[in-house]
């Protein structure tokens, strides 16, 4: 793709032969890559008694062992990388809340093939090459803000890079500079309109006409709610940072019907999460990732614990992901049953009095889990008889719907910690109490 191009590339709608070829031929090249050069690969390998030469066909992928995060971990910081480090250009990596940080390398032809696939998903969410980019993704060791941003001036938009934070000058910059897109986590979307609202500006009157939203897991629900407050339209971005970033798969606003995955750069497959054996097409399972392209770190089989479906493609020739509806490591099992935030988060946007601000708060009881359900009321919800109805109403949709019995805590407008990042949907304090 060139700057300011707004037509589409000839393998988004090339035959599906023609895609497979490509992929096959890449994914030997970077089976290969990846064995010569990673210590961490060619042990892995030899210990599963695989070698890159036994790809015969697509299909043989799922006999190479998987990638995790753990397994990046123990090669902190940089002996995941293929390539000498003076021809590493950029590293990026995770927070590593939960140990050490996941580290990623990019050489400069990475970093084009990043800023590529980017363009090609703002372009397939809407954009073009005229438009005003607002990024309040955050900057820095994460990988979003600059993912967007250098894939916004590949596609010839207008970049305003404001990162994530002040909220209230967020919405003055919106207000002054007229953006057409932003690209911002949904829950940070939801804050923003919060703080229209504030301001006493009707967020639907504000030159915004899309947004693209990524780094966690948001319902179609949440996508009504985010679409009806700020009058836009709301696609899913997906990506992550161990495959390259956002730009991994992105929704056509045309169709809506989940992110296409660009199977040219990364090849995805489905699995039992607990038995790692393969999904077909269409069944639930956990993604995987292989990539096709990358350099400085390839990447083969990673886990990347998000739950979907693969699915045939709609609006390009490469397949599609339905909308991620959890993590098998963000899975709460509560009395027996596996709920997901996203399947609470459903039912709390069908509860009118009820805001989306909201948090999980995992305890014990005895030798049992128990859940309560920290949730703002809308500010316009001051009756307390009102709020008492809207928490039952919203545990009685969770009884029916999902099967468990919950606590529900109402809570002020505000109170809940607003995100500038991901939000903190689960608190764990079984073990702290």
């Amino acid at each position: 793709m060139t700057a300011a191009s707004n037509n589409l590339e000839h393998i988004e709608t090339a035959s599906q032969d023609e895609l497979m070829n490509l992929q096959f031929e890449r994914l030997k090249w970077s089976l290969n890559h990846a064995y010569s050069n990673v210590e961490m690969y060619r042990r892995k390998f030899d210990a599963a008694n695989v070698h890159p030469d036994d790809l015969k066909s697509l299909q043989d992928l799922r006999h190479f062992p998987y990638t995790t995060k753990e397994d990046l971990r123990q090669v902190y910081p940089f002996n995941a990388f293929a390539v000498p480090m003076e021809q590493v250009v950029r590293v990026h990596a995770s927070s590593g809340t939960t140990g050490k940080p996941t580290v990623v390398g990019y050489t400069q032809n990475d970093v084009d093939m990043w800023a590529n696939v980017m363009a090609r998903s703002i372009r397939a969410a809407g954009g073009r090459a005229r438009d005003i980019v607002h990024v309040a993704f955050g900057y820095g060791l994460f990988t979003g803000g600059l993912g967007a941003h250098y894939g916004a001036e590949k596609l010839g938009c207008t970049v305003i890079p404001m990162s994530g934070g002040m909220t209230e000058r967020q919405v003055q910059l919106i207000a002054d500079f007229k953006p057409d897109i932003i690209m911002v986590t949904p829950s940070y979307c939801l804050n923003l309109a919060d703080e229209f609202e504030r301001q006493g500006i009707d967020a639907r009157t504000s030159s915004l006409r899309v947004g693209m939203f990524g780094a966690e897991p948001w319902t179609n629900a949440m996508r009504q709610e985010i679409e009806e407050r700020m009058g836009i339209d709301a696609v899913d971005l997906y990506g992550l940072s161990e495959v390259i970033g956002p730009g991994v798969a992105q929704e056509c606003i045309e169709s809506k019907d989940g992110p296409t995955i660009w199977e040219d750069h990364f090849f995805p497959e489905v699995v039992d999460p607990e038995t790692g054996d393969p999904k077909a097409d269409g069944e639930e399972g956990e993604l995987l990732f292989t990539s096709l392209t990358k350099e400085a770190m390839p990447i083969i089989r990673y886990r990347t614990r998000d739950l979907t479906r693969l699915l045939p493609g709609t609006s390009r020739t490469m397949r599609r992901m339905e909308k991620i509806t959890g993590r098998s490591d963000d899975m709460m099992i509560i009395r027996g049953v596996n709920v997901f935030p996203s399947q609470i988060e459903e039912h709390i946007l069908k509860v009118a009095e009820l805001s989306p601000h909201y948090q999980l708060e995992l305890t014990r009881e005895g030798n049992l889990d128990a859940l309560t359900v920290n949730i703002e009321m809308k500010s316009d919800t001051t009756d307390a008889s009102q709020t008492e109805q809207a928490c039952s109403s919203l545990q009685n949709l969770i009884k029916s719907y999902i099967g468990i019995s919950i606590n529900i805590q109402a809570m002020d407008s505000g109170s809940i910690p607003r995100s500038q990042g991901k939000a903190q949907r689960v608190v764990d304090k079984r073990n702290i109490i």
